[in-house]
């Protein structure tokens, strides 16, 4: 093959500051390590970031990201104010931030800004390390429509609900049935068992169940992680039309547990893929550990794959592309492109029956040559333009956000 083009990889889960504290949470705090000691952690690193150091952060993000093959990137942004609560002057700021680093860098953006009003599924306030991620409705409202009036070819600005757990049903409702509720809608859900038990003991349902009778659930919606489910949940979701954000790298680092991929599938399930909290910027790793873990549980090879399409690579990133595109809710997509390196080793003799395949899972060199996003090339020869000032900005930031712990 004398061109090797794949369409561009959306991301369609990602918290930016997080990338600057991936390694930093691999020691041992407790015996009984899990998610919710993790978000201890992240919160306190959460307290250190302002709008400058998110930007560098992200800018920094970005341009690995548009490297490693991602071309779109659904921001999900719950980090609104400083650290003790009060609005910034501009109560934009921190979205401005991922804005702004989004259009320097090139990739295209959808920014959902997060509601995020309690601390749990009882309606108690938040914690001191919560509050600055909260809002008002009305202020939430406020700060959706600031940031449409900036949308572009390559910015969508939907909105995002942080969990069922943060945000109460009557907030839920009144949002959904607002204004700015009119594009994609993202939320996290069912990723722990804590949150499934703690929703059934206080909603009488369990998490995705009660969302799907109490929201009109449809193909607008990312359900992300959605972990645990049962049988009618996971054909509620399917018949729905939503799509589910599945995670594998930040699932697994987080003990959130295996999503039963293959039912998903027979059902007819939609799936994308996400960063999430940037431990790893790999489009490759993503895909290959949402085959490998359904592997490790079911002691079989090829699970994702079908007769109708028996290479497991090209259905992992066919079923990655349609469904991020439609958790993007953008337009243009088709000019998002990858042209990997055909003198990579990894790639020597490359067909197109093989191609989707060798891409996935020969290796962990980077294949990608070029990246084009709306037609526009912002990775030449696998690296962008300004990898080497973004990168010398980010380390002074990292320096600094270090120094404060």
């Amino acid at each position: 093959m004398s061109e090797l083009t794949l369409p561009g990889l959306p991301n369609i889960h990602s918290h930016a500051f997080q990338r600057a504290m991936a390694g930093l949470a691999e020691r041992q705090g407790d015996a009984q390590d899990s998610f919710w000691t993790w978000r201890e952690q992240m919160y306190r690193f959460a307290g250190r970031i302002s709008p400058e150091s998110l930007h560098d952060v992200a800018a920094q993000l970005y341009v690995e990201m548009l490297e490693a093959g991602y071309t779109s990137v659904c921001e999900f942004h719950y980090l609104h104010h400083q650290a003790d609560g009060r609005p910034h002057p501009d109560p934009a700021a921190m979205s401005q931030a991922l804005v702004a680093a989004a259009r320097e860098t090139g990739i295209r953006l959808t920014l959902l800004p997060v509601l995020y009003m309690q601390g749990g599924f009882d309606g108690r306030p938040l914690a001191d390390r919560q509050r600055r991620f909260g809002n008002t409705l009305e202020a939430f409202v406020a700060l959706v429509e600031s940031l449409r009036a900036q949308q572009d070819a390559r910015l969508r600005v939907g909105v995002a609900l942080h969990s069922l757990r943060a945000v109460p049903p009557d907030a839920m409702r009144a949002l959904l049935a607002s204004r700015v509720a009119d594009g994609p809608v993202h939320i996290h859900v069912a990723e722990q068992l804590a949150e499934v038990d703690e929703c059934i003991a206080l909603r009488g349902a369990r998490p995705v169940q009660w969302l799907l009778d109490n929201a009109d659930v449809d193909a607008r919606w990312t359900l992300v992680h959605a972990t645990h489910l049962d049988a009618a949940e996971l054909q509620g979701i399917a018949g729905r039309g939503a799509v589910v954000a599945l995670c594998p790298t930040t699932e697994a680092n987080l003990g959130d547990g295996l999503f039963p991929l293959r039912e998903f599938l027979d059902a007819g399930g939609r799936i994308g893929i996400g960063s999430d909290s940037n431990v790893s910027v790999s489009p490759v790793e993503e895909l290959r550990w949402l085959e490998y873990g359904q592997r490790l549980a079911t002691r079989k090879r090829n699970i994702v794959a079908s007769m109708d399409m028996p290479s497991v690579g090209e259905s992992l990133l066919v079923r990655a592309v349609a469904g991020g595109r439609q958790s993007l809710g953008q337009d243009g997509l088709a000019g998002d492109t990858l042209t990997l390196d055909p003198q990579a080793p990894a790639l020597v003799g490359a067909t197109a029956a093989d191609l989707h395949d060798r891409f996935v899972f020969a290796g962990n060199r980077g294949l990608v040559r070029d990246v084009r996003v709306g037609g526009e090339l912002v990775v030449r020869d696998g690296r962008h333009p300004r990898a080497e000032a973004i990168a010398e900005r980010y380390r002074h930031t990292l320096r600094g956000l270090l120094a404060a712990r």
